[in-house]
């Protein structure tokens, strides 16, 4: 796959681990403005390839560009282009809602508590602004986690299974952030098992083992 200058280019990604070859020679490209829904049965590598790309791991062949260069020439640049949210929300439980956004954000770039407030209101959870995460319903977590994504300001969203634990509401949500996101020009790599419904136009690329 060529390297593109206006988004993300995998170019013949390949990883073990141990004697078992995860991901076997994986390209994609993700431009600004578009939605890849990266989609496979478990073990296929769907969460190990998100963290190759979010440059948590390193693959043993192959290369990640962004804007034209590797990603591990310009760390500092593509993190702060970049948001990648695991399955797992990444909570600190004895802080609160308020409190894991200003430590996560403020890692990141400067922000008012106020934003921060209104970022937990646009997700439904500002009532829990106070709260400490470990006495919050694993979807209300998710809500704050959503919260964070939003805040962060990131052009391009890599998501790893985001629905989980969200009711149908919340779901919703989560789709309209989407889609909003990818209207305003951003881009997305989304993990899902379930078939994503949006008002943009969705791509699919499915992983086999």
């Amino acid at each position: 796959m060529n390297s593109s200058a206006s988004g993300l280019c995998v170019d013949a990604v390949h990883l073990w681990r141990g004697d078992q070859h995860v991901l076997r020679g994986v390209s994609l490209g993700l431009q600004q403005g578009e939605l890849l829904h990266l989609w496979g049965a478990n073990g296929t590598g769907k969460t190990t390839l998100l963290r190759i790309i979010s440059g948590l791991l390193r693959p043993e062949q192959g290369i990640v560009n962004w804007l034209g260069r590797p990603i591990n020439q310009q760390r500092a640049e593509y993190q702060a282009a970049m948001a990648y949210v695991s399955h797992e929300t990444a909570l600190k439980g004895d802080l609160t809602a308020l409190e894991n956004l200003r430590y996560s954000v403020g890692l990141r770039r400067r922000v008012s508590e106020a934003a921060l407030r209104a970022n937990l209101e646009l997700t439904g959870v500002n009532h829990c602004a106070d709260l400490p995460v470990r006495i919050l319903s694993a979807g209300q977590r998710r809500r704050v986690t959503m919260a964070r994504l939003v805040a962060l300001g990131a052009t391009m969203w890599l998501l790893d299974e985001p629905y989980t634990n969200l009711d149908a509401a919340g779901s919703a949500l989560m789709s309209r952030l989407l889609d909003e996101h990818i209207h305003r020009g951003g881009s997305a790599l989304v993990v899902a098992h379930q078939d994503l419904v949006l008002s943009v136009k969705v791509r699919r690329l499915e992983l086999w083992a």
